[in-house]
């Protein structure tokens, strides 16, 4: 069985108040949670087997998800009585991955159709951590004209940027990460700057998937429309 890890500790601040009763994770989008997407799309592409890595209101997904039985996976979880940050939580699991040849990790805010298997393309001796990168996605729409200033073409909403990648927050790691992770701190702080300078980190580019990240009110809206509609679950 494949493993995935979901670090769903944190407190979605930029969310509030709806964060204050309710775990981000468990934000609606459409008609389930972001947690629960995640699920799906992992359980699409093979892994049946999650870690979930929560601290706030994390009583309120253990409720809410169980043992992954009604979604056809198992899941196990990795809690947090403070926040470790996403280093810290993923060591924190340590114990459920060590015996592992490779997992996968996601952050716990991110929506997609990337295919995650692809990441261990990338993964070998000499390689610790494979990270998925997506284009830039522009916050703003385009406008296009001419030199006389006349607007040519219709407005593009929020294009991609093209010869611009970003973190997808998605990653698979070989159990040596652990080696890497101090007790308290984010991953991309502290482990992935010492994996790059030793040359042990490498990139995976998605060039045409969908990504989003649920930072804000509008992102849910966003991600309401867009990730029901996508053909991997079925729309």
């Amino acid at each position: 069985m494949m493993k995935a890890v979901i670090l769903a500790g944190g407190y979605g601040k930029r969310l509030k108040p709806l964060t204050d009763n309710v775990p981000k994770s468990l934000l609606p989008v459409g008609d389930r949670s972001i947690i629960e997407w995640q699920i799906k799309w992992l359980k699409h592409y093979g892994i049946d087997e999650v870690i979930i890595c929560a601290g706030h209101l994390k009583e309120k997904i253990i409720e809410k998800i169980g043992d992954g039985t009604r979604y056809g996976v198992r899941v196990s979880y990795a809690l947090e009585e403070e926040p470790l940050g996403t280093a810290g939580a993923l060591k924190n699991a340590e114990h459920l991955l060590k015996f592992e040849d490779v997992f996968v990790t996601l952050n716990g805010d991110i929506l997609t159709d990337l295919n995650p298997k692809e990441l261990f393309e990338e993964l070998d001796e000499d390689v610790i951590g494979v990270l998925a990168l997506v284009h830039l996605p522009s916050p703003f729409g385009i406008v296009d004209f001419d030199p006389k200033t006349r607007v040519i073409k219709s407005f593009v909403e929020k294009p991609k940027i093209p010869g611009y990648w970003i973190n997808a927050g998605v990653y698979a790691f070989r159990p040596e990460i652990f080696h890497y992770l101090p007790e308290r701190g984010d991953i991309e702080r502290t482990a992935f700057p010492k994996l790059a300078w030793e040359g042990r980190l490498k990139a995976h580019l998605f060039d045409s998937d969908t990504w989003m990240s649920v930072d804000s009110h509008k992102d849910l809206e966003e991600a309401s429309k867009t990730i029901p509609k996508l053909e991997i679950f079925g729309g």
